[in-house]
């Protein structure tokens, strides 16, 4: 184990599990992964392997026997005949049958309906009539001539879900984690590797978390297929429910007249709209000024009365096309209806909370699942849900003041993302001032994305200030990640026939429009300057950010200690093909390489430096590397014969994990396809 995974197993004994385990034991059961880890709770909530393997064997059991395969229901049925009585794990979904007065389930995989329910049952357990609930029950087979009665008894149904909370344990457990050790027990736990995502990419995925413990907060993600959209909504809560947006009927939304049931919002935390994007798509007009009513207002009315919920509204959607051609042509919306981007669509879209930029996410790969420890999904559920009843909004109102600019729709939208935030990070307090400021941000940017997009939809809407001043009056300016990527296309409007108003400009890899003379190449201005990248960002290459500085150098002098694992080599290979690439045919510069020797693998290490060496000889590059004896050097940097020195923060190791023997793969290929680190850069002109 690793020492968090110790120190979570040590802080919360009984309510964590390994998070591979659910793989180990899913076989072709289609359950949700709360599910599992509510059976995987009860016999492998230990750091003990021999419990965890008799658990595992179990809960193996369990499921071989009890849970209904669809294509096994006939043999069920027949066991539960045979034996008179049998347990089995299936989703029950419940009907008032008005004629006869009496509440009727139907079991999904089992395929047997009208069994009889008590109303004692339906008054613990009222979600039971909207969208079923997963649970275990005792059935019991009793054959009556009576043509009327159904031969199926349901003698005890329990919804797999957590029977208690003790929250004074949980925050007590909180204050034993550093703000990173527990963001990364909140990532294993809803399965992912901490390890394969930057801080940035952290808080995209905590957001998801939000509408789980913030009341009536609308959110929406849209990006590309594969990126785990949907994941939390299908699988992490029995508290919330993922519809298709086909599936989101006025009647199943909210209340349907003529039987009088109400919808989803008023039984469910969360209620996800998968499959919201496509722009070919006809939303009902009706259900629009409904949940435009519901969003705004905590309400709706069908003609009944009013009706409140406090559902959390979250709506999911693939786009089409990347960042830069939606920003040239349209804006981040275009792949939604038709009828959610005019005048009354336009609506629900600013009452959005938060707009997360799912296009920032890769697709999911092997290595981002979490094998660590991290908490029963069903556990952390109950404590996001029993969070619902606070607000942690005027958390940094102490501290930082909101511009008077941003109206008071903009500011709901910030301080719900961020009371969400602090909810699920520092339960408990004791957030430093810095970790407020971030947090501040990344909400004020989810707010910004909404309303910077929905002025490009229509013009009418006003220009926004999304800032914020500190404790001694600093203005401090937000922007959004895409801002900072293209800001040739994200400043300009949308008119109405030529897709973008202004000039066209070339964006090059630095993000910077230029207009040269054709056929002439605009040779970029050298000077000294400081430049800071987001994590995430995309665009950025060792051509683009390097080249021009290094461009003519007879001497390169690189000083990096961590110039040791196999993909920081890979990164220091390629800074030389940038050379090789930017050279003349005849030019043989000289790079020499500082670094460390690895203490374990430093044998690996020279035979790769010899590699190097011998085929950077054969296309003009004199490569040479010494190690630092003394193990004190940590400054990194490039100096070259021109008289520049590039001071780097992390040295060449700006990239996020990528796909590296993917070789079909454009992150493999091409470096400003690669999400970066978070990372500085300073360029200095120094004496020769």
């Amino acid at each position: 184990m690793s020492s968090l995974d110790a120190k979570i197993n040590q802080h919360f004994p009984g309510v964590v599990v390994r998070k591979d385990l659910v793989k180990a034991v899913k076989g072709n059961a289609i359950v949700p992964s709360y599910v599992l880890e509510y059976l995987l709770g009860q016999y492998c909530a230990t750091d003990d392997e021999a419990t965890i393997e008799t658990g595992i064997s179990t809960v193996k059991e369990i499921l071989a026997k009890h849970y209904v395969h669809r294509n096994e229901a006939g043999l069920i049925r027949s066991n539960i005949k045979e034996k008179g009585r049998y347990k089995v794990i299936d989703k029950v979904t419940v009907s008032l049958n008005d004629t006869r007065d009496v509440y009727e389930a139907e079991f999904e995989n089992l395929g047997i309906k009208k069994v009889l329910v008590d109303s004692g049952t339906i008054k613990k357990h009222p979600k039971l009539l909207v969208g079923g609930v997963w649970c275990i029950c005792d059935i019991e087979y009793d054959f009556s001539e009576d043509g009327q009665s159904t031969p199926w008894v349901l003698l005890s149904l329990k919804p797999i879900q957590l029977s208690s909370l003790d929250y004074d344990a949980y925050l007590e457990g909180r204050r034993q984690f550093t703000t990173s050790e527990w963001i990364d027990v909140l990532m294993q736990s809803i399965g992912l590797n901490p390890e394969a995502f930057g801080r940035r990419s952290k808080l995209i995925q905590l957001v998801r978390l939000i509408p789980f413990c913030e009341r009536n907060y609308n959110l929406i993600e849209l990006g590309p297929k594969g990126t785990g959209k949907s994941h939390v909504y299908s699988e992490f809560s029995p508290h919330g429910t993922l519809v298709s947006g086909g599936e989101a009927t006025l009647p199943k939304l909210f209340i349907n007249n003529t039987t009088g049931k109400i919808g989803l919002v008023g039984y469910w935390d969360v209620v996800a709209m998968d499959e919201f994007a496509g722009s070919g798509k006809k939303p009902d007009i009706k259900l629009i000024d409904t949940l435009k009513n519901y969003m705004a207002n905590k309400s709706f009315n069908r003609g009944t009365g009013p009706q409140g919920a406090e559902a959390s509204m979250v709506f999911i959607g693939n786009t089409s096309h990347n960042v830069p051609y939606m920003l040239k042509h349209e804006h981040l919306f275009m792949d939604l209806p038709e009828t959610y981007r005019n005048s009354d669509g336009q609506a629900i879209l600013d009452r959005l909370h938060c707009f997360l930029p799912g296009w920032e996410m890769d697709n999911l790969r092997n290595d981002m699942f979490s094998t660590g420890f991290g908490f029963v999904v069903d556990y952390l559920a109950e404590v996001l849900r029993s969070l619902r009843s606070y607000d942690f909004s005027d958390r940094y109102q102490d501290r930082f003041t909101l511009s008077s600019d941003i109206s008071t729709r903009d500011r709901d939208g910030v301080n719900k993302t961020f009371s969400g935030l602090m909810k699920i990070i520092f339960p408990h307090g004791g957030e430093t001032e810095a970790e407020v400021e971030e947090i501040l941000r990344f909400s004020m940017e989810g707010r910004k994305r909404v309303k910077d997009q929905l002025m490009r939809v229509d013009s009418t809407y006003a220009a926004v200030n999304f800032s914020y001043k500190d404790a001694v009056g600093a203005d401090h300016q937000v922007t959004t990640l895409e801002e900072e990527e293209y800001p040739a296309y994200y400043h300009k409007t949308i008119s109405g026939d030529d897709g973008v108003d202004g000039t066209d400009g070339a964006v090059t890899d630095d993000n910077t429009s230029t207009s040269a003379p054709a056929g002439k190449t605009q040779e970029p201005v050298l000077e000294e300057k400081h430049v800071t990248f987001q994590e995430n960002q995309k665009g950025v290459s060792y051509a683009s950010l390097l080249g021009p500085y290094l461009k003519g150098a007879g001497q390169i002098t690189v000083t990096d200690p961590y110039i040791r694992l196999f993909y920081q080599i890979r990164n220091f290979m390629e800074f030389l093909e940038m050379i090789v690439k930017g050279k003349a045919d005849e030019d043989e510069p000289a790079v020499h390489l500082i670094t460390t020797r690895d203490e374990f693998k430093g044998e690996l290490q020279d035979e790769s430096f010899e590699k190097i060496q011998q085929s950077a000889s054969a296309v003009g590059i004199k490569f040479t590397w010494e190690f630092d004896e003394t193990g004190t050097i940590h400054a990194r940097h490039i100096i070259t014969d021109t008289g520049w020195k590039i001071s780097l923060d992390r040295g060449l190791d700006i990239f996020q994990q990528y796909e590296m023997n993917d070789a079909f793969a454009f992150t493999n290929r091409l470096q400003q396809y690669r999400s970066c680190k978070a990372f500085e850069a300073t360029f200095i002109k120094h004496s020769l």
